[in-house]
């Protein structure tokens, strides 16, 4: 039951800005998901179609530099040896800002020649997130985890959420990063039926319903840069930002 579906019409949800999407999502009494809403067109193990290595990206360069963007103004400041973050979904780049240093960068992925790649991982772990959604961090452990373009192939996102949730520390931030860019035979059947809006909301949700109370109110906002000369037929890949906070005792 998408923003779209139960705010506005698809005709009207136009008029609505990314920002306004989780200012007021109305989110129903129960979990607003059904079984069939994360089943995919091709059901196969990710472990088959993540087995070769891909170092390509899967946004364009407006794109990636706005993501870079929000991550610099978002990261606690470089340098520290007391800043952890984790990369979830992670690959063989993960347009953090450059030279961007922490006393811990771990990532986690699909395939371990792209995971070896990453020059801003000071760790990795290689492990399908689909068949297995436990995080193997102890409670507590991060300032920051990050999803980039990846949150649509999730078909355990509340279990994800959950475990996001209990590997950051009070007062961390979960920044999930999307396009209207991805694999359709992978992603999620609710997230190829419904739009850019949508999208915002029904990730707004799995804050919402994974840990009710446990994250603070999650925020949007939509980064996409308009490249100076026009782009591509006058466009570039759509980017949006949903991120929230674990909740501090004082948040609750």
């Amino acid at each position: 039951m998408p923003f779209s579906s139960t705010r506005v019409s698809r005709a009207s949800a136009a008029e609505f800005t990314a920002e306004k999407v989780l200012e007021e999502p109305n989110w129903p009494e129960s979990l607003p998901f059904r079984d069939e809403d994360f089943q995919r067109y091709d059901p196969s193990s990710d472990k088959i179609f993540y087995d070769q290595p891909r170092f390509v990206t899967h946004i364009d360069d407006s794109a990636i530099a706005a993501l870079t963007k929000f991550y610099e103004r978002s990261f606690p400041p470089s340098g520290s040896d007391d800043v952890a973050i984790l990369d979830l979904c992670s690959s063989w780049i993960s347009h953090y800002p450059k030279g961007y240093k922490a006393g811990r960068i771990a990532g986690l992925g699909m395939n371990e020649e792209e995971l070896k790649r990453n020059v801003a991982l000071t760790e990795f772990v290689v492990k399908d997130l689909n068949e297995d959604a436990r995080l193997p961090y102890e409670d507590n452990s991060f300032d920051v985890v990050t999803n980039a373009v990846s949150v649509d192939y999730l078909t355990r996102p509340l279990e994800m959420f959950r475990e996001m949730h209990r590997v950051l520390k009070p007062g961390g931030q979960a920044i999930m990063s999307f396009s209207n860019r991805c694999f359709p035979t992978k992603a999620i059947a609710i997230w190829t039926a419904t739009g850019d809006l949508d999208h915002i909301w029904i990730v707004g949700a799995y804050y919402h319903y994974s840990v009710p109370d446990g994250w603070t109110a999650p925020k949007a906002e939509d980064i996409t840069q308009q490249p100076a000369l026009g782009g591509y037929f006058g466009k570039t890949d759509p980017m949006y930002v949903v991120h929230a906070r674990k909740a501090e005792p004082r948040d609750m």
